[in-house]
């Protein structure tokens, strides 16, 4: 390494160290999905972040998506996808897919590389020791009629023990965003609300959302950051914030709101972006303050 480059490398560990002290025996929820999911890239970087997170000490907690892989097996059978305001119709053979999909291929290909990159990761689904209760989610037409959208569910409950107890004995928790309801059946959670649930539940620190998008942007197209609540909210009534992003920003909102310290919308396009929001000034997202 030549000393120019040495250099370098000394003031990234200079600026990340206050950081490092500073969330040290904290733990950190990561809702993992979009882009960074699936370019073999930012996986890999992900799963190194991951692994050094837990090595200086520090708790991350990995919440996953997979629509897309979803997707995927649903037309290699023939069986075609449908939404209903974002959200999958999921019947009895869906959910059949939805639980292999994520369940099974995708979270352990999760803890594969998390487990490759030096971590020592444990795949959960929310069905694991009652981790997560759901309810059927229900949606209403222009009409005010329900719409049937099948085994799509809300969280309920969280049951944070197993979580604790593999954190505690120095393993990554990942978790698949299934839950089961009072009536044994298991129900597709968006996994954006799953993460925020199990931060609130928890106490943590930090939920960081990973996205396809830079984070909130101004009507200039300007990253903004260090948002409080109340901000945000005027951002939302003045049309700034719309869209796509709103989901988003409610499960942000509310774990800021509940207890949860600050909430990062976060530019997984980026190669190491759960590292560069942690431990740079600079950041590579949108903080949101409690």
């Amino acid at each position: 390494m030549d000393p120019q480059a040495a250099m370098n490398v000394a003031r990234v560990l200079t600026e990340a160290l206050p950081y490092i002290r500073r969330f040290a025996g904290k733990t950190v929820v990561i809702k993992y999905g979009g882009n960074a999911m699936v370019d073999e890239t930012l996986k890999n970087g992900f799963a190194r972040d991951i692994a050094l997170m837990k090595l200086v000490g520090i708790n991350p907690v990995v919440v996953h998506g997979g629509g897309p892989q979803i997707g995927q097996l649903l037309a290699r059978i023939g069986k075609e996808s449908r939404f209903v305001d974002g959200m999958r119709v999921t019947d009895a053979e869906t959910m059949d897919v939805v639980e292999m999909v994520l369940g099974g291929l995708v979270n352990k290909q999760i803890v594969d590389l998390i487990n490759r990159h030096g971590g020592r990761a444990v795949g959960l689904s929310g069905k694991d020791a009652g981790l997560i209760r759901a309810r059927r989610m229900t949606l209403r037409d222009a009409a005010d009629d329900v719409v049937d959208i099948g085994q799509v569910g809300e969280v309920a409950h969280i049951d944070p023990g197993i979580v604790t107890l593999l954190d505690q004995a120095d393993f990554i928790p990942v978790i698949a965003p299934i839950g089961v309801g009072e009536d044994g059946c298991a129900y597709n959670i968006n996994a954006d609300l799953v993460a925020g649930k199990v931060a609130e539940v928890i106490g943590a620190e930090k939920l960081m959302l990973l996205t396809n998008t830079a984070g909130v942007l101004d009507r200039d197209g300007r990253l903004l950051t260090g948002l409080s609540p109340e901000q945000v909210a005027r951002l939302i009534d003045d049309g700034t914030i719309h869209g796509g992003m709103l989901p988003k920003i409610a499960c942000a909102l509310s774990a800021v709101r509940n207890g949860v310290r600050a909430s990062h919308i976060v530019d997984g396009r980026v190669e190491h972006a759960v590292l560069l929001e942690l431990f740079t000034d600079a950041g590579v997202g949108t903080l949101i303050r409690g």
